[in-house]
């Protein structure tokens, strides 16, 4: 799996994409989300595709290839940030930036607005914000053992614990 990240953080580099943006995309949003080039419906039952998109592409029967998926993941990964952003008043180093990017494009921008998360964040309580990672594995009032990983794999980048060794290739 390192080289799949290594190299979805290289190509979302090579899209102009910041450090942040691609470590989000290659380390943590790619690897959780997976990749499936046909639509499916989520655990919750949503229509998805590729890298966990849920646009209006992400129709059931609809198929795509790997490129398709990376440049859909490249726009989303774009719009995402754009918004989250838009709410963020407080600096942001590159990790805290990766893991709340994952987070938001996972849970959506509206969850992200109305959270405690946020609110914490933009009073500069940074671990407190991170910590409040942990508290969102729920769908649908279910635990996900999948979002337990993530979130888990989110606050350890928030907090600075995961460091990103970049595999030449």
């Amino acid at each position: 799996m390192a080289d799949t990240k290594n190299g979805i953080y290289k190509k979302l580099l090579a899209y102009g994409f910041t450090a942040a943006v691609a470590m989000s995309g290659g380390y943590l949003i790619a690897p959780n989300e997976g990749k499936v080039n046909t639509t499916y419906l989520d655990p919750v039952g949503i229509a998805t595709v590729c890298y966990g998109n849920t646009g209006k592409e992400a129709k059931l029967g609809n198929k795509f290839t790997d490129a398709e998926c990376l440049d859909q993941l490249a726009k989303d990964l774009a719009s995402h940030d754009k918004q989250m952003m838009n709410l963020v008043r407080v600096p942001l180093t590159d990790y805290q930036h990766a893991a709340f990017l994952s987070f938001t494009y996972n849970a959506g921008v509206g969850n992200f607005k109305s959270s405690t998360m946020l609110r914490k964040l933009n009073s500069k309580d940074y671990e407190g914000a991170c910590e409040e990672l942990s508290k969102w594995v729920y769908a649908k009032k279910q635990k996900l053992n999948g979002l337990v990983t993530r979130r888990q794999q989110e606050k350890d980048m928030c907090l600075g614990k995961t460091k990103i060794e970049i595999v030449p290739s």
